[in-house]
């Protein structure tokens, strides 16, 4: 008996230690969420750039500023809804389960994201600046997979997985131009949904 209370004791210590460590409370549905905003944006994309092409045709116009803010816009309501909803999400999940929502593996998952997030949001801004729009898609998938890479150690272990994905399909992209669109969509809307509902079943319910 004493055997298994010193088991059962450390066990719980241990998990103690995860949760002040790491930010258990990510929701698997936000990753869900985030690659279902992420498919309608593209297909909003697409939309808007067979416009583009349509207009080209009968008028002979077109207009690639117009084009980029547009596409702008979309991604950056993708971003918005992406957030807001994964916050609310993981905030619910954490009153469920009576945890802290921010608390310090979500700071610290928040700190060691931020600085490949930020940075390559800035490095994609300057590429749409200099006009090297081919470079946008593989940029935004390989910084993004980078800061999952960054975070991961601050919150499930499968998160990782999800950012070697994303590096590998942004340098796949960046061999293939032309087709970022369809990568985009893979690597923020079908890899986010399928790693979703991994998570979703093994640590949401």
């Amino acid at each position: 008996m004493k055997d298994q209370d010193i088991h059962a004791e450390l066990s719980s210590i241990r998990n103690l230690m995860e949760r002040s460590a790491k930010f258990i409370s990510l929701s698997g549905l936000s990753g869900v969420m985030a690659g279902i905003y992420a498919i309608i944006g593209a297909v909003l994309g697409y939309q808007l750039i067979i416009q583009e092409n349509i207009s080209l045709k009968r008028y002979h116009t077109y207009n690639e500023e117009l084009l980029i803010t547009k596409l702008f816009l979309v991604a950056l309501g993708v971003l918005f809804f992406s957030i807001g909803t994964g916050i609310w999400l993981s905030v619910r999940k954490a009153k469920k389960h009576n945890q802290s929502f921010w608390n310090t593996g979500s700071k610290r998952l928040l700190i060691n994201m931020a600085i490949p997030l930020i940075s390559g949001g800035l490095f994609t801004f300057i590429l749409v600046y200099r006009g090297y729009y081919g470079i946008v898609a593989p940029a935004t998938l390989i910084f993004y997979g980078m800061a999952l890479v960054a975070g991961s150690h601050y919150t499930y272990s499968g998160v990782k997985g999800l950012g070697i994905m994303e590096i590998l399909l942004g340098l796949l992209c960046a061999l293939m131009p032309g087709y970022g669109l369809i990568f985009w969509t893979v690597g923020f809307g079908l890899l986010h949904i399928i790693y979703g509902t991994i998570m979703h079943f093994r640590y949401d319910l």
